[in-house]
Protein backbone atom coordinates (compact mmCIF):
# COMPACT_ATOMS: atom_id res chain seq x y z
CA UNK A 1 0.00 0.00 0.00
CA UNK A 2 1.20 3.53 -1.16
CA UNK A 3 0.13 7.06 -0.74
CA UNK A 4 0.02 9.15 -4.09
CA UNK A 5 -1.25 12.58 -4.19
CA UNK A 6 -2.99 13.47 -7.65
CA UNK A 7 -3.24 17.76 -8.44
CA UNK A 8 -6.55 18.87 -8.24
CA UNK A 9 -7.79 22.36 -8.15
CA UNK A 10 -7.56 23.62 -4.47
CA UNK A 11 -5.08 21.35 -3.77
CA UNK A 12 -3.95 17.45 -3.61
CA UNK A 13 -6.00 14.78 -3.79
CA UNK A 14 -5.11 11.84 -1.78
CA UNK A 15 -5.06 7.90 -3.03
CA UNK A 16 -3.76 4.49 -1.74
CA UNK A 17 -2.05 2.78 -4.16
CA UNK A 18 -2.52 -1.39 -3.64
CA UNK A 19 -0.48 -3.87 -5.70
CA UNK A 20 2.25 -3.12 -8.08
CA UNK A 21 3.55 -0.04 -9.21
CA UNK A 22 3.20 -0.22 -12.73
CA UNK A 23 0.73 -2.42 -14.43
CA UNK A 24 -0.50 -2.99 -17.71
CA UNK A 25 -2.90 -4.23 -20.53
CA UNK A 26 -5.45 -2.31 -18.40
CA UNK A 27 -4.72 -3.96 -15.14
CA UNK A 28 -5.71 -0.69 -13.07
CA UNK A 29 -9.19 -0.40 -10.84
CA UNK A 30 -10.10 3.01 -9.53
CA UNK A 31 -12.10 2.64 -6.54
CA UNK A 32 -14.30 5.24 -4.73
CA UNK A 33 -15.85 5.12 -1.80
CA UNK A 34 -18.76 5.97 0.13
CA UNK A 35 -19.90 9.07 1.69
CA UNK A 36 -18.78 9.16 5.27
CA UNK A 37 -16.12 6.68 4.55
CA UNK A 38 -12.70 6.84 2.89
CA UNK A 39 -10.29 4.83 0.81
CA UNK A 40 -9.76 2.37 3.33
CA UNK A 41 -13.12 0.88 2.05
CA UNK A 42 -11.17 -1.57 -0.40
CA UNK A 43 -8.36 -2.76 1.64
CA UNK A 44 -10.20 -6.42 1.19
CA UNK A 45 -11.14 -6.22 -2.55
CA UNK A 46 -7.22 -4.82 -3.56
CA UNK A 47 -5.91 -7.88 -1.51
CA UNK A 48 -8.41 -10.27 -3.30
CA UNK A 49 -7.51 -9.23 -6.56
CA UNK A 50 -4.69 -11.57 -9.26
CA UNK A 51 -1.54 -10.45 -8.00
CA UNK A 52 -0.26 -8.43 -11.46
CA UNK A 53 -3.58 -6.19 -11.03
CA UNK A 54 -3.26 -2.95 -9.15
CA UNK A 55 -6.06 -1.06 -7.10
CA UNK A 56 -6.27 3.00 -6.54
CA UNK A 57 -8.21 3.80 -4.33
CA UNK A 58 -9.40 7.16 -3.76
CA UNK A 59 -9.83 9.81 -0.77
CA UNK A 60 -13.00 11.96 -2.41
CA UNK A 61 -12.76 15.38 -1.46
CA UNK A 62 -13.63 15.83 2.30
CA UNK A 63 -12.25 12.82 3.26
CA UNK A 64 -9.25 10.27 4.44
CA UNK A 65 -6.20 12.55 3.67
CA UNK A 66 -8.23 14.73 1.11
CA UNK A 67 -10.20 15.91 3.84
CA UNK A 68 -8.78 19.04 4.11
CA UNK A 69 -9.68 19.96 0.13
CA UNK A 70 -12.29 22.53 -0.05
CA UNK A 71 -15.26 21.94 -1.78
CA UNK A 72 -17.12 22.73 -4.39
CA UNK A 73 -18.44 19.28 -3.30
CA UNK A 74 -21.02 17.22 -5.20
CA UNK A 75 -21.34 13.95 -7.95
CA UNK A 76 -19.73 16.72 -10.75
CA UNK A 77 -16.88 17.27 -8.86
CA UNK A 78 -15.97 13.99 -7.33
CA UNK A 79 -16.16 13.15 -10.99
CA UNK A 80 -13.70 15.38 -12.05
CA UNK A 81 -11.29 14.19 -9.30
CA UNK A 82 -11.49 10.21 -10.34
CA UNK A 83 -11.00 11.69 -14.09
CA UNK A 84 -7.78 13.56 -12.67
CA UNK A 85 -6.90 10.33 -10.93
CA UNK A 86 -7.61 8.36 -14.02
CA UNK A 87 -5.56 10.43 -16.35
CA UNK A 88 -2.51 10.24 -13.84
CA UNK A 89 -2.44 6.74 -13.03
CA UNK A 90 -1.96 6.27 -16.60
CA UNK A 91 -5.94 4.98 -17.69
CA UNK A 92 -8.32 3.72 -19.06
CA UNK A 93 -8.76 1.85 -15.85
CA UNK A 94 -11.50 -0.41 -14.16
CA UNK A 95 -14.16 2.10 -12.17
CA UNK A 96 -15.83 1.30 -9.53
CA UNK A 97 -17.56 3.00 -6.87
CA UNK A 98 -19.43 1.99 -3.68
CA UNK A 99 -22.68 3.50 -2.19
CA UNK A 100 -22.09 7.38 -2.85
CA UNK A 101 -18.73 7.01 -4.79
CA UNK A 102 -21.23 4.52 -7.45
CA UNK A 103 -22.46 7.93 -8.65
CA UNK A 104 -19.55 9.76 -8.81
CA UNK A 105 -17.95 6.70 -10.69
CA UNK A 106 -21.12 6.60 -13.16
CA UNK A 107 -20.55 10.27 -13.46
CA UNK A 108 -17.15 9.90 -14.51
CA UNK A 109 -17.52 7.24 -16.55
CA UNK A 110 -20.92 8.76 -18.69
CA UNK A 111 -18.44 12.06 -19.36
CA UNK A 112 -15.11 10.51 -19.75
CA UNK A 113 -15.82 6.89 -21.60
CA UNK A 114 -12.19 7.25 -22.95
CA UNK A 115 -10.76 7.01 -19.78
CA UNK A 116 -12.67 3.38 -18.44
CA UNK A 117 -13.22 -0.68 -19.90
CA UNK A 118 -15.56 -1.04 -17.58
CA UNK A 119 -17.80 0.17 -14.63
CA UNK A 120 -18.81 -2.05 -11.63
CA UNK A 121 -20.93 0.05 -9.30
CA UNK A 122 -21.43 -1.61 -5.56
CA UNK A 123 -24.54 -1.33 -4.07
CA UNK A 124 -24.97 2.24 -5.42
CA UNK A 125 -25.30 4.73 -8.34
CA UNK A 126 -28.95 3.59 -9.37
CA UNK A 127 -31.49 6.80 -8.99
CA UNK A 128 -33.12 7.46 -5.62
CA UNK A 129 -37.02 8.24 -6.31
CA UNK A 130 -37.66 10.75 -3.40
CA UNK A 131 -41.48 11.05 -2.91
CA UNK A 132 -43.84 13.99 -4.36
CA UNK A 133 -43.79 16.47 -1.62
CA UNK A 134 -40.56 15.06 0.45
CA UNK A 135 -38.67 17.40 2.18
CA UNK A 136 -35.01 16.63 0.67
CA UNK A 137 -33.77 17.77 3.94
CA UNK A 138 -36.02 15.30 5.52
CA UNK A 139 -35.05 12.50 3.47
CA UNK A 140 -31.42 13.34 4.12
CA UNK A 141 -31.91 13.13 7.82
CA UNK A 142 -33.36 10.06 7.79
CA UNK A 143 -30.75 8.10 5.94
CA UNK A 144 -27.78 9.95 6.37
CA UNK A 145 -28.51 11.48 9.53
CA UNK A 146 -27.09 9.07 13.04
CA UNK A 147 -23.80 9.45 10.22
CA UNK A 148 -23.61 13.19 9.91
CA UNK A 149 -23.89 13.16 14.01
CA UNK A 150 -21.41 10.44 14.53
CA UNK A 151 -18.99 13.14 12.42
CA UNK A 152 -19.48 15.39 15.44
CA UNK A 153 -18.87 13.44 17.96
CA UNK A 154 -15.60 13.01 20.05
CA UNK A 155 -14.19 10.02 22.02
CA UNK A 156 -11.49 9.72 24.72
CA UNK A 157 -9.60 8.01 22.73
CA UNK A 158 -8.85 5.93 19.40
CA UNK A 159 -9.65 2.75 20.47
CA UNK A 160 -13.05 3.87 22.26
CA UNK A 161 -13.76 4.63 18.32
CA UNK A 162 -12.82 1.51 17.20
CA UNK A 163 -15.21 -0.09 20.11
CA UNK A 164 -18.09 2.36 18.95
CA UNK A 165 -18.18 1.29 15.44
CA UNK A 166 -17.64 -2.45 16.57
CA UNK A 167 -21.31 -1.57 17.97
CA UNK A 168 -22.81 -0.92 14.82
CA UNK A 169 -25.39 -3.29 13.90
CA UNK A 170 -24.43 -4.07 10.70
CA UNK A 171 -20.97 -4.73 11.39
CA UNK A 172 -20.80 -6.13 15.14
CA UNK A 173 -21.10 -9.50 14.08
CA UNK A 174 -18.34 -9.16 10.95
CA UNK A 175 -15.63 -7.35 12.61
CA UNK A 176 -12.41 -7.96 11.88
CA UNK A 177 -8.79 -6.60 11.23
CA UNK A 178 -9.55 -4.79 8.14
CA UNK A 179 -12.49 -2.73 9.65
CA UNK A 180 -10.33 -1.95 12.68
CA UNK A 181 -7.56 -0.33 10.51
CA UNK A 182 -10.38 1.51 8.32
CA UNK A 183 -11.73 3.46 11.58
CA UNK A 184 -8.13 3.94 12.70
CA UNK A 185 -7.40 5.56 9.32
CA UNK A 186 -10.53 7.69 10.02
CA UNK A 187 -9.68 8.91 13.79
CA UNK A 188 -7.93 12.15 13.69
CA UNK A 189 -7.12 14.22 17.05
CA UNK A 190 -5.35 14.33 20.32
CA UNK A 191 -6.66 11.72 23.24
CA UNK A 192 -9.71 13.14 25.07
CA UNK A 193 -11.23 14.49 21.96
CA UNK A 194 -10.70 11.93 18.91
CA UNK A 195 -13.27 12.64 15.97
CA UNK A 196 -13.75 11.07 12.48
CA UNK A 197 -11.65 13.47 9.94
CA UNK A 198 -14.54 13.57 7.83
CA UNK A 199 -15.79 17.04 6.85
CA UNK A 200 -19.52 17.18 8.09
CA UNK A 201 -20.02 19.92 5.17
CA UNK A 202 -18.99 17.90 2.59
CA UNK A 203 -21.37 14.91 3.59
CA UNK A 204 -24.29 17.89 3.54
CA UNK A 205 -23.23 18.70 0.31
CA UNK A 206 -22.74 15.19 -1.34
CA UNK A 207 -26.26 14.61 0.65
CA UNK A 208 -28.28 16.87 -1.23
CA UNK A 209 -26.90 16.61 -4.66
CA UNK A 210 -27.65 12.75 -4.71
CA UNK A 211 -31.12 13.90 -3.71
CA UNK A 212 -31.99 17.28 -5.60
CA UNK A 213 -30.32 15.58 -9.23
CA UNK A 214 -31.80 11.97 -9.33
CA UNK A 215 -32.78 12.32 -12.41
CA UNK A 216 -29.16 12.93 -13.60
CA UNK A 217 -28.06 9.68 -13.18
CA UNK A 218 -30.73 7.47 -14.83
CA UNK A 219 -29.46 9.72 -17.99
CA UNK A 220 -26.19 8.91 -16.93
CA UNK A 221 -26.97 4.94 -17.03
CA UNK A 222 -28.77 4.78 -20.48
CA UNK A 223 -26.19 7.13 -22.26
CA UNK A 224 -23.18 5.00 -20.71
CA UNK A 225 -20.64 3.29 -23.47
CA UNK A 226 -18.44 1.47 -20.79
CA UNK A 227 -20.19 -2.31 -20.32
CA UNK A 228 -21.60 -1.29 -16.79
CA UNK A 229 -22.51 -4.03 -13.82
CA UNK A 230 -24.10 -3.86 -10.87
CA UNK A 231 -23.40 -5.67 -7.69
CA UNK A 232 -26.13 -5.03 -4.82
CA UNK A 233 -26.62 -5.96 -1.02
CA UNK A 234 -29.73 -7.92 -0.03
CA UNK A 235 -29.12 -5.60 3.60
CA UNK A 236 -29.40 -2.12 4.28
CA UNK A 237 -27.37 0.06 6.34
CA UNK A 238 -28.25 -1.24 10.08
CA UNK A 239 -28.34 -5.28 8.58
CA UNK A 240 -31.85 -5.02 7.67
CA UNK A 241 -34.11 -5.78 4.81
CA UNK A 242 -34.47 -4.20 2.14
CA UNK A 243 -31.34 -3.44 1.10
CA UNK A 244 -30.47 0.15 -0.32
CA UNK A 245 -31.28 -1.11 -3.90
CA UNK A 246 -34.74 -3.43 -3.64
CA UNK A 247 -35.05 -5.11 -6.06
CA UNK A 248 -38.27 -3.47 -8.17
CA UNK A 249 -35.73 -0.20 -8.89
CA UNK A 250 -32.54 -2.76 -9.66
CA UNK A 251 -34.96 -4.48 -11.77
CA UNK A 252 -36.28 -0.86 -13.71
CA UNK A 253 -33.05 0.28 -14.81
CA UNK A 254 -31.55 -3.20 -15.78
CA UNK A 255 -34.56 -2.88 -18.27
CA UNK A 256 -34.32 0.75 -18.95
CA UNK A 257 -30.62 0.68 -19.54
CA UNK A 258 -27.01 -0.78 -20.34
CA UNK A 259 -26.72 -2.37 -16.57
CA UNK A 260 -26.30 -5.78 -15.74
CA UNK A 261 -27.07 -6.49 -12.20
CA UNK A 262 -26.47 -9.51 -9.70
CA UNK A 263 -27.33 -9.66 -5.71
CA UNK A 264 -24.62 -11.02 -3.65
CA UNK A 265 -25.99 -12.87 -1.01
CA UNK A 266 -25.07 -12.82 2.63
CA UNK A 267 -23.72 -9.12 3.17
CA UNK A 268 -25.20 -5.66 3.87
CA UNK A 269 -24.30 -2.04 2.26
CA UNK A 270 -20.87 -2.23 4.07
CA UNK A 271 -19.84 -5.42 4.54
CA UNK A 272 -20.18 -5.89 0.53
CA UNK A 273 -16.81 -4.91 0.62
CA UNK A 274 -15.63 -7.02 3.46
CA UNK A 275 -17.28 -10.39 3.84
CA UNK A 276 -15.20 -12.80 1.98
CA UNK A 277 -17.39 -14.16 0.00
CA UNK A 278 -18.99 -11.24 -1.15
CA UNK A 279 -15.44 -9.69 -1.49
CA UNK A 280 -14.85 -12.74 -4.30
CA UNK A 281 -17.49 -11.62 -5.90
CA UNK A 282 -16.62 -7.77 -6.16
CA UNK A 283 -13.08 -8.99 -7.56
CA UNK A 284 -14.26 -10.97 -10.31
CA UNK A 285 -16.86 -8.72 -11.56
CA UNK A 286 -13.27 -6.36 -11.53
CA UNK A 287 -11.34 -8.68 -13.60
CA UNK A 288 -12.96 -10.94 -15.68
CA UNK A 289 -15.25 -10.84 -18.85
CA UNK A 290 -18.67 -8.75 -18.19
CA UNK A 291 -21.02 -10.53 -15.68
CA UNK A 292 -24.49 -11.50 -16.91
CA UNK A 293 -27.84 -11.19 -14.94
Amino acid sequence: MRSIQIPTPGGPLHALRFGPAESHDGKVVLAAHGITASAMSFVAVARALPADWALVAVDLRGRGQSAALPGPFGMDQHAEDLVAVAGQVGGPVVLCGQSMGAYAALRAAARRPDLVTRLVLIDGGLPLPVPAGVDPAAVLEATVGPAVARLRMTFPSEQAYVDFFRNHPALATSWNDDLTAYVRYDATGEPGSVRSRVNPEAVAADGRDLLTTSASFGADLCALRPPAHLLYAPLGMLGQEPGMLPQPLVDQWTRRSALTARLVPGCNHYTILTEPAAVAQVAQALTDSPIGT
